[in-house]
């Protein structure tokens, strides 16, 4: 062929692709972002939502970031229960209209019938806005032209988006504006929106901007030799020297509960009943010391650990309505600890020890805690200098934690957050925390997420008061619980849950109204 007219030939667009030397890759999709709204007031609404967010997952609408959640009164149509709502923003290479069929899809396989116009329903899934773009179609309108009325709406969106323009013919007008342009509430009416936090289908979740919640008790169970206060005194007999016979059974909590004493049983049982009967409304279990210097311990000792208790509680009726947590930064012990029966991870190190952390307990879909600690537990205590100040180096640290752990999955709504007090923290800077504890729970970025501090028994209460051995410091560690809840702090982990649930009741009463 003369050689002019085959360039003359791929010199034209439309036979390009006849010209490259048998390469015939399709060109990539455009991958385009949206923001879908979330929506449930049947059934297990926080269970739907989350489903949903999988079924979008699965047809490839890739859920990046979300909303927390709010729980809100119906509008519209009032005779109905309170709302779930929250917003997610989607990766999708459909354009809109096909992007609504597969929304609808989604409602539908979950069991969706639309009975009256905004009326009940298990789950509710709308665009509400798609890259800058405008529609206008009988069955699509975006921006979602109700949003500028919605609190319900905005408050999620302008977490995911605060500066950004709803309108694009009036760029100037960002969603932060619709929000703070909203009337504030008539006297006499319900208390302003909160987020909300599941912990476990049978407990009441967190409301952490709600200013009548109860502060939660978590009662610290920890079947470790050496913990700082309480180390040896519900480790199980023998547990070093059978670690390597339970090695093939090691994720089974019910093998290795029947594998101990009856007497060690009954006697943590009678424990358990009293942490119950005291007013824990959250057991937190550790198999791992993180007092600086403690060892290390394997992963199967550390399952030989905290396994048995988690059964245990999990097989007493009166546990019913109480949350587990296990106390690691291990993924295989968490994971192991959620499918014994926990509810929450607890992790000291906020995902940092073990970069399998965040993506396990997103993939296992549970309730996070993400503790503010530099270095290591034996590293923490040379690392206290703050230079640029600690509150705001404390909230910019766990923001950063925060987003490591919505990149790998962790949906907004299941983060709860520890400053972390006594960890990479010396004296007077736990008091710090106590005192800006209002300062921290509005950082921006950090708004709406419910918070826990720990302060039981620990050492800097017994270096201002002059008591030397932790398991003393019951009324110093009783003022600080107190401040905690003046504070804001939405869960109190504590060593003598009898004392502090009453500090806790007194303080709720002041400060909880």
């Amino acid at each position: 062929m003369d050689q002019t007219l085959v360039d003359n030939l791929r010199s034209q667009p439309r036979d390009a692709a006849l010209f490259r030397n048998g390469d015939s890759k399709k060109e990539e999709p455009k991958m385009r972002t949206a923001y879908v709204a979330l929506g449930s007031n049947l059934g297990d609404r926080v269970a739907m939502i989350e489903q949903a967010c999988r079924e979008m997952d699965a047809r490839g609408i890739r859920v990046k970031r979300t909303s927390s959640l709010w729980e809100t009164e119906p509008m519209y149509v009032l005779d109905q229960d309170r709302f779930v709502n929250g917003a997610c923003e989607v990766e999708t290479e459909l354009e809109p209209l096909p992007l609504l069929d597969a929304l609808q899809d989604v409602e539908k396989s979950m069991g969706r019938r639309k009975v009256i116009d905004k009326g009940p329903r298990n789950i509710d899934l709308d665009i509400l806005m798609y890259e800058d773009e405008t529609v206008s179609h009988p069955r699509l309108q975006i921006p979602h032209r109700l949003i500028a009325e919605r609190e319900f709406v905005l408050r999620p969106l302008a977490e995911l988006i605060p500066h950004r323009a709803l309108d694009a013919a009036r760029p100037w007008k960002l969603i932060q504006d619709y929000l703070n342009d909203l009337p504030p509430p008539a006297a006499g009416s319900s208390e302003p929106l909160s987020t909300l936090t599941p912990l476990r289908a049978s407990v009441t979740p967190l409301h952490a901007l709600r200013s009548t919640r109860p502060t939660q008790i978590m009662a610290i169970l920890n079947v470790t030799p050496d913990s700082f206060s309480d180390g040896g005194v519900h480790l199980p007999p023998d547990v070093q020297s059978q670690t390597e016979a339970r090695e093939g059974i090691k994720t089974n909590g019910s093998v290795l509960l029947s594998s101990l004493s009856p007497a060690y049983v009954a006697a943590l049982q009678s424990t358990i009943k009293f942490f119950i009967a005291s007013g824990a409304t959250m057991i937190d279990v550790g198999g791992q010391s993180t007092a600086p210097g403690a060892p290390e311990v394997s992963v199967s000792e550390e399952l030989a650990r905290v396994l048995p208790a988690i059964t245990l509680i999990r097989s007493m009726p009166e546990a019913a309505h109480v949350s587990v947590s296990v106390d690691t930064y291990r993924a295989a012990v968490a994971e192991a600890a959620v499918n014994a029966g926990a509810d929450i991870v607890n992790d000291v190190s906020a995902g940092r020890l073990d970069d399998d952390m965040l993506p396990t307990v997103a993939r296992l879909g549970c309730t996070v805690c993400l503790m503010h600690m530099r270095g290591t537990p034996a590293t923490m205590s040379s690392m206290n200098e703050y230079p640029d100040g600690l509150i705001g180096t404390i909230a910019s640290e766990l923001r950063e934690r925060v987003d490591a752990a919505e990149k790998a999955g962790v949906r907004r709504w299941r983060i709860v957050l520890d400053p972390g007090m006594g960890f990479a923290k010396v004296g007077d800077q736990n008091l710090d925390i106590l005192r800006h504890m209002p300062e921290l729970r509005q950082w921006p970025g950090l708004e709406g997420l419910p918070w826990l501090l720990g302060s039981s028994r620990k050492s800097f209460v017994g270096k201002i008061t002059g008591v030397p051995k932790p398991e003393d410091r019951v009324f110093g560690t009783a003022a600080t619980v107190a401040a905690a809840v003046q504070g804001g702090a939405d869960i109190v982990r504590v060593h003598d849950v009898l004392e502090m649930a009453q500090v806790v009741k007194m303080a709720d009463a002041i400060f909880r109204y």
